[in-house]
């Protein structure tokens, strides 16, 4: 093959996997005409890009339509609603859904140019395995999942500028470099913009790790600092708030709320879905490591101890907090090319590389060819994401009419009704996630009504009461009364008390108006 023609092979083939494996969810996400998105989450932030396409400009600085009718001071910031709106204006030729369609496709897209940017840098740095590197990007579910399709999440868009600054960082360990210097400070300056979490974990570690070599206030650093500071002057000019870390909030509720939310689970160093992100090779990472470090030759010079160090930290970091992997699995697969460099046998190499994804590949297998449970229930979840998409169709109206539905519904019922709900799916609206639970667990309706006319909510959703009373429980820690208000709505709506009249059911959920209760 010519020379000329091998790079644009790796870039297709490079392409194919990224975009293949992020789109391998199509079919939960495009249902019947529409985009259904994969997370709560996802509804709010599309629902920030909305506010921006309908005032050009805007700044989301409060969410009116989560807490009514408090709302809430959020922690998501404009860099992503603008990237997302900017991708909807490209697309409104083609398609009368641009927005939904540009949050559908934003992630995969910026994984697509973190891929492109690994495969240049890794070419420039002259990695002998640096295949390694980019198909366990382009393959792990963990970093599948931070930039698959239907998930517009800031996650997404801090993999890739979390990733450029890394790479960045590597390279000045070994080159005095202007160019690269501003590379760092843009990249890390817009990740703490979008985040005020993990990046500023990282680059806390990247600093104090790398004062004692007098690196970071070297004369080819101080533009990319000045940028750096630059960034941040203008994010908070813009943005004009200060968002609270999750970590400090303490109290049993946020406890409760936080054992429902995956991405903050504990991940225990015994879970095989280690093996299932990374392969088998991160059974291997200690001895590889040890390896290099008994080595003196060059190829160990090119291997920046630093990140050792951020590997080690994100672990411990997953070990807390799930939502950490993918910066834990990124900073692996950064550093799997210089691990394998000492060894001088290529085929012997690419086989343990090939059979250490055994792990990922039985994971992909899984996804792709699910078993007849997994099958029903993902068509289930489909049908019932079509239905309450119907539903809140019903309660669209020119005035605010609030509504109750469980916290986990509640962010797509407020992006198709337009109606701002009493719960959210963020740590700030959990005083509204609670009154939630206290109606739905209510053991009279006079404890519900009363917090029905609190909230001035018009309408009331009855979901599945098993799954609402015992989520409900867990968030309050008390135990489930004989009668909650959830079971009589769902399962006895003739019963209802005489406030709430129903209006429309299917075979997901019911539909109540409330006395008006303003």
């Amino acid at each position: 093959m010519p020379r000329y023609l091998l790079p644009i092979v790796e870039i297709v083939i490079l392409s194919v996997l990224l975009l293949a494996t992020r789109c391998a969810n199509h079919a939960d996400v495009f249902v019947a005409g529409n985009v259904y998105f994969t997370d709560a989450d996802c509804y709010a932030r599309m629902t920030r890009v909305r506010l921006c396409a309908q005032h050009p400009g805007l700044i989301v600085r409060h969410h009116g339509f989560e807490n009514f009718p408090e709302g809430t001071s959020p922690h998501t910031t404009a860099p992503l609603d603008y990237l997302v709106l900017g991708l909807s204006i490209a697309l409104r030729p083609f398609t009368a859904h641009a927005i939904d369609l540009a949050g559908a496709l934003i992630s995969p897209l910026l994984a697509l140019l973190a891929g492109w940017f690994l495969w240049w840098w890794s070419r420039e740095q002259r990695f002998k395995f640096r295949w390694a590197l980019l198909l366990l990007f382009a393959v792990s579910p963990i970093l599948v999942h931070g930039t698959e399709l239907g998930r517009p999440d800031h996650q997404s868009l801090l993999i890739l500028l979390v990733t450029v600054a890394l790479c960045a960082e590597w390279t000045l360990q070994f080159e005095r470099s202007k160019r690269w210097g501003v590379v760092s400070g843009s990249a890390w300056g817009l990740a703490l913009w979008v985040s005020l979490y993990e990046p500023v974990v990282l680059l806390f570690l990247v600093v104090v790790l790398g004062l004692g070599r007098g690196r970071l206030l070297s004369r080819h650093r101080r533009l990319g600092w000045g940028i750096f500071g630059s960034i941040l002057v203008l994010a908070l000019a813009l943005e004009q708030r200060l968002p609270a870390w999750p970590l400090f909030h303490s109290s049993p509720l946020f406890h409760g709320w936080s054992q429902t939310i995956g991405e903050l689970a504990r991940v225990s160093p015994a879970d095989p879905v280690w093996f299932g992100w990374t392969g088998y090779m991160l059974v291997l990472a200690p001895f590889l490591i040890w390896h290099a470090f008994s080595r003196r030759d060059a190829d160990v010079g090119k291997m920046p101890w630093l990140f050792l160090f951020l590997l080690v930290a994100t672990y411990l970091s997953t070990v807390a907090q799930a939502r950490w992997a993918y910066f834990f699995v990124l900073i692996f697969a950064l550093l799997l090319p210089s691990l394998l460099q000492p060894f001088q046998s290529r085929l012997l190499v690419w086989i343990a590389v090939v059979l250490s994804f055994w792990p990922v590949a039985r994971e992909w297998d899984r996804r792709i060819w699910p078993g007849e449970m997994e099958s029903a229930r993902r068509l289930q979840d489909r049908q019932e994401a079509i239905e309450v998409h119907e539903m809140a169709l019903l309660m669209m109206s020119s005035e605010t009419q609030p509504f109750v539905a469980p916290w986990w519904l509640s962010p797509a019922i407020a992006y198709w009704s337009g109606q701002p709900g009493v719960a959210g799916s963020s740590h700030e609206s959990l005083s509204g996630i609670t009154d939630t639970a206290r109606i739905f667990l209510a053991g009279d309706p006079g404890t519900a009504a009363d917090l029905l006319r609190t909230r001035q909510v018009r309408w009331v959703w009855a979901y599945d009461a098993d799954r609402v009373a015992g989520n409900s429980a867990a968030l309050l820690g008390a135990p489930v009364p004989p009668r909650p208000f959830c079971r009589v709505l769902d399962r006895n709506p003739a019963q209802a008390p005489p406030f709430l009249r129903l209006r429309a059911q299917n075979s997901v959920s019911k539909l109540f108006m409330a006395a008006n209760n303003r």
